[in-house]
């Protein structure tokens, strides 16, 4: 078990961790198989927390085939209450640009096939999970902490979840923005279900590295290599800020 009460999740453009001292490394294994990458176990701003690599060590996992039960279950087995998921997402909404950071209030799920739910057989225990505020009460947490920090974040907005890998079409994103979304990423549903079923305070911190289809007018593959680094560089500041709060209320 590990002494780091708090996790990161990296998705795309944070396979690695600039900053992130490791110190080790779990193996770990679970009843829904192997997590995406093995826990690195090290301090970030002189805090002990574990990283896990949602896509992979290379990034090689597309988003539907991410075992979500698997990482989240891991984290949980290793003694993690509180799990920041970055996210790299489109943005439909002018306060959120490319580099900017948000933290989404709310979710739609529009993916399929993927293992949404630990209540999937006879044996496991049924859970009809609260989920009425997706990302409370740890999203406040972080927002108080990009506060005292001065650190700029675009509080609220949805963030539509599509099934990936493939990026949507600019009618796609117009129904989406119909449908009430700001943000479009591929990964923070069935992640946040479950980690609200394992007990898990969870809060996914959008990086916008791109507009969405038909919102801006260049190239959408060079808008995310253009704005990844900046809106990563942002994501540290932030958690530079954050995380070592979070640990002492945990300790």
């Amino acid at each position: 078990m590990s002494a780091a009460s708090v996790a990161v999740i990296g998705g795309t453009g944070m396979n690695s961790w600039p900053g992130f001292e490791a110190s080790g490394e779990l193996d770990a294994d679970t009843p829904w198989g192997k997590p995406s990458a093995s826990l690195q176990q090290g301090h970030f701003a002189d805090t002990p927390v574990l990283f896990l690599a949602r896509h992979g060590q290379g990034h090689h996992i597309p988003p539907h085939c991410i075992n979500f039960r698997a990482n989240l279950q891991a984290l949980a087995d290793a003694g993690v209450r509180r799990v920041i998921a970055a996210a790299a997402v489109g943005s439909m909404n002018e306060a959120v640009p490319p580099g900017a950071l948000a933290l989404p209030e709310d979710c739609i799920d529009y993916t399929w096939g993927r293992s949404h739910s630990f209540s999937d057989s006879p044996d496991m225990p049924l859970h009809h999970i609260g989920f009425t505020e997706p990302f409370s009460p740890l999203r406040e947490r972080v927002l108080e902490g990009a506060a005292a920090a001065s650190v700029p974040i675009h509080a609220g907005g949805v963030l539509g979840v599509t099934q990936g890998p493939r990026l949507e079409t600019a009618a796609e994103v117009r129904r989406l923005c119909r449908d009430g979304c700001d943000l479009v990423g591929m990964t923070t549903m069935p992640e946040a279900a479950l980690a609200r079923e394992l007990g898990l305070e969870y809060a996914v911190v959008a990086v916008c590295v791109n507009w969405a289809a038909g919102i801006g007018s260049g190239d959408i593959h060079g808008e995310i290599e253009r704005f990844a680094a900046q809106g990563m560089e942002r994501l540290r500041a932030l958690l530079t800020a954050v995380l070592p709060s979070l640990h002492a209320e945990q300790g």
